[in-house]
């Protein structure tokens, strides 16, 4: 069964701005979503289709490679069909975006923080396409917060111990009455560590942490896209009072291609041929994302705006095996600036041009003399 076009699941134009977009989706995953309408095999459908079209047309990149190729962008991957599709983990994000955690049924409670635990570091990575075809090594410097080397991270001078905090005696917490209600509040004195400093490290003047530059090589892995996050465990911040460090988080951006454009595993770009090889046929020398060479065949009679593909040819699978495909877009130049023997050859051949020369010309024209007969 073919697939429905993305704008008409959602009951918009190609023009429609992102909020136009995101309320259209809104509007059919009320409706259609499983916890509303359970056992309703349609409904689920319905949502599956919207949730879909959503996760392509919101997103500049994949909505650009659908207006361009169409369904054929996302064909073969782990994106192909509505039942490969990841609810799991796109769309819960997408609905807490829209209804906030409780959507599908408070699944989740509020998270209590950590009391000591370090604070976790994003860095960003710009790599070429290239380098995403491949992968690496990347060496990240950046500035963090680590353990004071004084203290050992207590935040007292050596030889002197914390005091317990005489506002909570200890506990962290405070509470106050406000009417019918007990407020418990964290206390304003310790923050909520339950001990007051009395002699404050001279390095790290009581906090525990000193600033320092930090330097890790990260593997970045082949197949990693736009928005990849790749976690660096116990390399962000140190934490207070002898907690856990946290976390970095190197995000992705692999830069624009001047040849190639990206879309999942799949790789697509453009070839101009001339009227002439498109008429007659011919073989081309194409570019590979690995650096290396491709021939393809040319078909006589090929088409303004056929698609080729070769398969393997695109980008690793991140999770798995394998390969996406490079599809070649064919774009006829018709030359501008001829000369008089080519205009002579050209007047030549239109005379020579026959209905069986040019078959969808002569199909448009019968349907267009039925069309005026009948008007």
């Amino acid at each position: 069964m073919a697939k429905r076009d993305y704008y008409e699941i959602l009951g918009i134009s190609k023009t429609a701005s992102k909020d136009e977009i995101k309320k259209a989706y809104r509007k059919l995953a009320l409706k259609h979503h499983p916890d509303k309408n359970k056992g309703d095999k349609s409904s689920e459908e319905k949502f599956k289709e919207a949730s879909e079209a959503y996760h392509v047309l919101s997103d500049d990149k994949r909505k650009t490679n659908y207006d361009q190729f169409g369904h054929a962008a996302f064909e073969g991957g782990g994106n192909q069909g509505f039942g490969n599709f990841d609810f799991g983990s796109s769309f819960s994000d997408i609905f807490e975006d829209f209804f906030g955690d409780d959507i599908f049924g408070g699944r989740r409670g509020s998270s209590r923080r950590g009391s000591n635990r370090g604070n976790d570091l994003r860095y960003d990575v710009s790599i070429s396409l290239e380098d995403a075809y491949s992968g690496l090594n990347k060496k990240v410097n950046y500035t963090t917060y680590k353990k004071c080397s004084r203290c050992t991270g207590q935040g007292s001078e050596p030889g002197s111990k914390p005091k317990t905090c005489n506002y909570c005696n200890g506990r962290g917490k405070v509470r106050s009455n406000q009417g019918f209600f007990t407020i418990q509040q964290t206390c304003p004195e310790c923050s909520g560590y339950g001990e007051t400093i009395g002699n404050p490290c001279r390095q790290c003047r009581g906090n525990g942490k000193t600033q320092a530059k930090e330097s890790v090589s990260v593997k970045i892995p082949k197949g990693v896209d736009d928005g990849t996050r790749i976690r660096v465990s116990g390399k962000g911040e140190a934490g207070s009072k002898g907690g856990a460090t946290g976390d970095l988080y190197l995000f992705i951006s692999v830069d624009n291609h001047s040849i190639f454009k990206r879309s999942d595993e799949h790789l697509y770009f453009e070839l101009p041929i001339t009227f002439t090889d498109a008429t007659l046929g011919t073989s081309v020398e194409v570019p590979s994302i690995d650096g290396g060479r491709a021939k393809i065949k040319i078909p006589s009679g090929t088409q303004h705006g056929k698609q080729l593909r070769l398969r393997g040819k695109g980008m690793p699978l991140l999770r798995g095996n394998g390969y996406g495909d490079l599809y070649i877009k064919i774009i006829t130049e018709i030359p501008s600036n001829l000369s008089s023997k080519q205009r002579e050859l050209l007047e030549e051949f239109k005379k020579l041009e026959t209905d069986k020369s040019s078959p969808i010309i002569k199909s448009f024209f019968d349907r267009a003399k039925k069309f005026w007969k009948n008007s």
